[in-house]
């Protein structure tokens, strides 16, 4: 028999404080979430943030007034994150610590790195980009080029982040400037371990942070194959020894601005692609403009909260004899806990799920920091 003490209500509890203190991505972006029980694969119409901006005013011209439209996106509940764990540590956990190390503490360590890992796949729609590709950001310069990159593009200041990956975090904590906490202006860079503040961003790492693969190969004097006219958001390219496929999230390099590829490309023909899908919208461009094809990288990332978008919801209670569940939910963040009864092998299955999916909503606002 189950020992009495660990109940349901017991585990969700304390799971999921473990899990949001885990978890980074999420909890750096905007967060949609509501009450309202979902399955995955339900689509949910998220409300975006608003942007508007300030100006001089002119006593002559009077104001201009600024049309406030709540745009909405919609989100599918694509990624449902669970830990399942045979029941026997479980039942046999006499006290609180018992329970925290054999289920609680791994279990929502496991979902968080999952959502992290899915949630920093979105760099594949963000076009920005500093750095050499292959080379791991290591520099007060790195850190520089990115708030520049931000800047550049009108980024709101309050609330930056960035996440990078192990090598760039190792490089960044060996840095004089962040090594000596009175210069990093933060002490907790120190006592944590973590990088703190610079430059007007925080800065975190993650072990999930995403390594991209180009899908082109061996290509050399790329350019741009027909005339484009402004305002498109395709183009084809050829090149010397241009094979393989363009893969989504590949960046572009034309006339000094980067260019993502927004969706996979057919197979390369005749040292020639057509139909490259981007983002954002291309200027007017003259046949046999030079393309450069930025390599294979790490994805670091730099963004402010509004560039990406978080949505959970809570999972729906399962159907049918012998199964319990409980669900709980704290600051945006929702878990459920559910038992079952293996009839085959006689015995209790427990489950620990969060529903989520996540969602690019102004990707002007980040920036992607090669590695």
């Amino acid at each position: 028999m189950a020992n009495t003490f660990v109940t349901l209500k017991e585990i969700a509890r304390q799971a999921l404080p473990r899990l949001i203190d885990n978890l980074v991505f999420p909890n750096l972006v905007y967060r949609d979430f509501s009450e309202d029980f979902h399955d995955k694969g339900d689509t949910v119409r998220v409300r975006r943030p608003v942007l508007l901006q300030a100006a001089d005013f002119d006593a002559a011209q009077g104001v201009s007034y600024q049309d406030i439209k709540e745009d909405a996106v919609e989100v599918t509940l694509d990624h449902l994150a669970t830990v399942d764990a045979a029941a026997s540590a479980i039942e046999t956990a006499v006290n609180i610590d018992d329970l925290n190390r054999v289920f609680v503490e791994p279990a929502a360590a496991a979902l968080a790195e999952k959502i992290n890992r899915d949630g920093l796949k979105l760099y594949q729609d963000v076009a920005a980009c500093v750095g050499t590709a292959g080379t791991t950001p290591s520099s007060l310069d790195d850190l520089a080029n990115a708030r520049r990159a931000l800047n550049a593009a009108r980024v709101p200041v309050a609330g930056r982040a960035a996440v990078w990956d192990p090598e760039a975090d190792a490089a960044f904590t060996k840095l004089p400037a962040i090594v000596n906490a009175e210069k990093s202006g933060d002490a907790r860079a120190l006592r944590e371990g973590s990088i703190g503040r610079v430059f007007g961003m925080d800065h975190y790492m993650s072990q999930a942070v995403c390594s991209h693969v180009t899908g082109i190969t061996a290509a050399t004097a790329v350019k741009v194959n027909g005339a484009v006219s402004a305002g498109a958001t395709q183009l084809s390219i050829d090149g010397t020894s241009l094979t393989g496929k363009l893969a989504k999230g590949d960046l572009l390099k034309i006339d000094g601005k980067s260019y993502v590829v927004t969706e996979e490309s057919a197979a390369a023909s005749d040292n020639a692609i057509a139909a490259v899908k981007v983002f954002p919208a291309l200027p007017a461009l003259a046949d046999n403009t030079d393309v450069t094809l930025v390599g294979s990288h790490t994805a670091n990332l730099a963004f402010h909260p509004m560039a990406f978008a978080y949505v959970t919801r809570p999972l729906l209670n399962p159907d049918g004899q012998g199964v319990a569940s409980y669900v709980t939910s704290w600051n945006g963040i929702s878990l459920r806990v559910t038992r079952g009864y293996d009839q085959k092998y006689k015995r209790s299955i427990y489950s620990m799920d969060v529903l989520y999916g996540f969602k690019t909503v102004y990707p002007e606002l980040a920036v992607r920091v090669l590695g």
